[in-house]
């Protein structure tokens, strides 16, 4: 199976991010994808509000990235905002970090459950954690999800293989700051050898290369989308700027790496 990793840079206004969605949709899928990724917080990016555009997964935004992946027969995984309400009953407007899953056969979506609360940035401030892992079958194999700060959590990584999910897609905006990108591609790489999966690692380009200012401790995108083997090896990268990025997907592969490296069935829970 044909993949690919849409690596944009995201702004406020919802139409110019949803252009870009189509635009990059429309490329895959001539480029032979069945399958094409885009970061978290594809609808609007981070250090923007979030309130007034958090939408249901029927709602117009969705409803438009829904269409585009009808009309040309792709599925398109992408980060939006859903309305969410805060966890204690109190009826705290909040949203839920949430990854749309649409396309031919497939309909499904993905609530971040662990949220960013770290290096300055308070995600939980506005967004209602999720708490349920989500997999999908496309083409014979089935696929994980995980949304940024998801990747220092191997747990989710390994529940999602006991599930089935031969590919482990993480969708994510991350932080800028020293060694984060090191942080990003080495997160990565161990969280495809802990489940022996491959690994789709598809990030917010970084907005500095298209020569746009960030703003306060927002996380915007660092960019170096990565495609990992089950041995956490990095089969392709992009650098910090925005790009699409085709892989070709094999469950024999997989199955190979987990006769060879059988971590899934040897490890113990403790």
């Amino acid at each position: 199976m044909r993949v690919a990793l849409a690596q944009v840079v995201t702004g406020r206004d919802l139409a110019g991010n949803l252009a870009l969605v189509e635009d990059y949709a429309r490329q895959a899928k001539a480029g032979g994808a069945e399958l094409v990724v885009f970061p978290e917080a594809a609808m609007r990016a981070f250090g923007n509000s979030l309130l007034d555009i958090a939408e249901p997964l029927d709602g117009p935004w969705a409803s438009h990235v829904r269409a585009v992946a009808a009309e040309l027969g792709i599925v398109i995984v992408a980060g939006m905002f859903t309305p969410g309400t805060a966890s204690d009953g109190s009826g705290v407007r909040k949203v839920r970090n949430t990854l749309l899953v649409t396309g031919p056969g497939v309909e499904t979506s993905y609530d971040k459950i662990h949220l960013f609360d770290a290096f300055g940035f308070a995600e939980s401030d506005t967004v209602t954690a999720g708490s349920e892992p989500v997999t999908f079958g496309l083409g014979g194999m089935t696929f994980g999800l995980a949304t940024c700060y998801d990747i220092r959590f191997p747990d989710l990584f390994t529940e999602n293989a006991d599930r089935g999910a031969e590919v482990n897609i993480v969708c994510a905006s991350w932080g800028s700051g020293p060694g984060k990108a090191d942080q990003w591609k080495l997160l990565a790489r161990a969280r495809a050898a802990d489940s022996t999966t491959v690994v789709l690692a598809c990030g917010q380009g970084d907005p500095a290369s298209q020569g746009l200012p960030v703003r306060g401790s927002a996380p915007t995108g660092v960019g170096h989308s990565v495609v990992v083997s089950p041995f956490g090896d990095v089969l392709a990268e992009l650098d910090g700027g925005p790009g699409l990025l085709f892989a070709e997907l094999d469950a024999g592969v997989v199955k190979e790496a987990r006769a060879k490296l059988p971590v899934l069935a040897n490890r113990h829970r403790f």
